[in-house]
């Protein structure tokens, strides 16, 4: 794994991750669970109306109820008080969901005060630690720490452990054409038809060739680097489909190759490279430039906890 680690820099309170938040957060009453934490009942609680998540996955949800009746409760969830017995998540409503679900009356949580920016903040670094948005729920909440926070897109990658033309090429993603934009929602194209799909003149036609003709990134791209105002649709698409079949120079990554690049590093936010033999054989090179997206990349390949 290639790598230029810098120096950790100092956080005013954003952008220090869940771990520390959780770790060093003082309970409001004498604690009476493990880790600093507190018992509230699950009625108490109520999600955050700016959560970045807002497709829940229902057997997803369902799994997770099943094991925290197994196993109860692992992580606390994070709150904030916003009235008498009243207090909004800030992280976890996934397990809130699956802790209802399980039937359990109360759950522990730490309690914090905190900004409706680091509210905004703190969500979206769970989500995006934990279980990964769909990319137009990430660039949704990207675009509200920049409109409503005036947050940069450089201070945004340094929050959530991304590289900045990460953040910069997610944000793009809400351009799309509505329908195009529901699509990549639902997982009926991926970022990388969304991308080219931008990079047409007319994207509703080109988003209609994607889904009418099943293209494949690679092909898509083609259909839109050679879409040609006279060239009927069938046309354009036969000669994307011809195009997306023919094998790359001696020596060059094919468009397959680069497509899937695009693709990890879009997911990881960081650079990826794939070197692939004739023979079958290659690397998977994954570039950091700080020790938090490490972090990030081995939590990710370890698996996130309940």
């Amino acid at each position: 794994m290639a790598a230029t680690v810098k120096k950790r820099s100092q956080s005013k309170g954003l952008g220090r991750g869940l771990d520390a938040l959780l770790g060093d957060a003082p309970s409001e009453k004498p604690a009476r669970a493990p880790g600093g934490t507190r018992e509230l009942p699950i009625a108490y609680l109520r999600p955050n109306a700016n959560q970045p998540r807002k497709i829940f996955d229902k057997d997803a949800i369902a799994e997770l109820a099943l094991s925290i009746k197994a196993k109860g409760l692992l992580q606390p969830l994070l709150v904030r008080p916003t009235g008498k017995d009243s207090y909004e998540i800030v992280a976890g409503e996934r397990r809130w969901r699956a802790a209802q679900k399980a039937k359990l009356h109360d759950v522990p949580v730490v309690i914090r005060e905190l900004t409706d920016e680091e509210t905004a903040e703190i969500a979206l670094i769970e989500n995006v630690q934990r279980v990964d948005l769909n990319p137009i729920e990430e660039a949704g909440a990207y675009l509200l720490l920049a409109e409503t926070y005036n947050r940069t897109q450089e201070e945004i990658a340094k929050a959530v452990g991304k590289s900045r033309s990460h953040v910069a090429n997610s944000m793009r993603l809400l351009k799309l054409p509505p329908r195009a934009h529901q699509a990549l929602a639902v997982g009926e194209i991926s970022s990388g038809h969304a991308r080219a799909i931008l990079g047409c003149a007319d994207p509703d036609w080109a988003f209609a060739q994607v889904l009418r003709n099943n293209l494949s990134v690679r092909e898509t791209e083609k259909l839109v680097k050679g879409a040609e105002p006279g060239k009927t649709g069938k046309e354009a698409v036969t000669s994307a489909k011809k195009d997306g079949k023919s094998k790359g120079s001696a020596g060059a990554k094919d468009a397959d190759t680069r497509a899937l690049e695009r693709d990890l590093s879009s997911i990881l936010g960081l650079d990826v490279a794939i070197e692939h033999s004739k023979k079958g054989a290659g690397s998977v090179t994954v570039k950091y430039l700080t020790l938090d997206q490490l972090d990030d990349i081995c939590r990710r390949l370890m698996g996130a906890g309940v």
